[in-house]
């Protein structure tokens, strides 16, 4: 039998990243020469990609609580107001849930890792994994304890399972404290995790 440059890794391969780059350009090169996207686009994806991060969302955020009309199209329309602020949402539906002092609202991907990548960047790596994604759904005030987020007895939590077509982005309320401060300001408050809202914003 011959053997091939870059034989499919075994399944007790501790790295088989060479053979999946490998597949990767191979399977890259094939696309752009068929004409299904150019060495452009690809490019510019590339770079829009790794714009990506919380501080979007946070920007976000802070405009809605300095900003009632902007806030009242957000909760109306998250997709558009978002890409309003320049986020480009690539999902059908995005929407945002916004916590107040009766309800505190938590997003999962039960399935996978569905996620406002453009709004929030890349997810971490608990949001991924089986136990945040199968726990949360059934024991949301343990799982939030676990961050350090205490949610009063008298507070309905409401966990949102996202999906390949709807995203959730959770409007966190904004803290005591902040009344004088601009959006510029309030930004460097606002965590990725208090929009995923596994964390609350923390008073100045």
């Amino acid at each position: 039998m011959t053997e091939t440059a870059n034989p499919p890794p075994r399944p007790d391969d501790p790295d088989p990243s060479p053979y999946y780059r490998a597949l990767g350009f191979a399977l890259r090169e094939i696309l752009i020469e068929k004409g299904v996207y150019s060495a452009e686009e690809e490019r510019r994806t590339i770079n829009e990609v790794e714009g990506w991060n919380p501080e979007q969302g946070s920007r976000i955020v802070a405009r809605a609580w300095t900003d009632p009309d902007y806030r009242a199209r957000l909760l109306e329309d998250g997709k558009t107001a978002c890409e309003e602020m320049g986020a480009t949402v690539t999902a059908p539906q995005l929407i945002v849930l916004e916590n107040t002092p009766q309800v505190h609202n938590v997003v999962v991907c039960t399935l996978c890792s569905c996620y406002p990548r453009s709004v929030l960047g890349l997810p971490p790596a608990w949001y991924k994994s089986a136990d945040y994604r199968s726990r949360v759904v059934r024991e949301p005030r343990a799982v939030l304890a676990e961050f350090g987020t205490l949610i009063a007895d008298t507070v309905e939590v409401l966990v949102y399972d996202s999906t390949a077509d709807t995203r959730y982005l959770v409007l966190p309320m904004r803290p005591a404290g902040t009344e004088g401060m601009d959006a510029e300001a309030l930004v460097g408050l606002i965590s990725r995790d208090s929009m995923i809202g596994v964390a609350i914003v923390p008073e100045p």
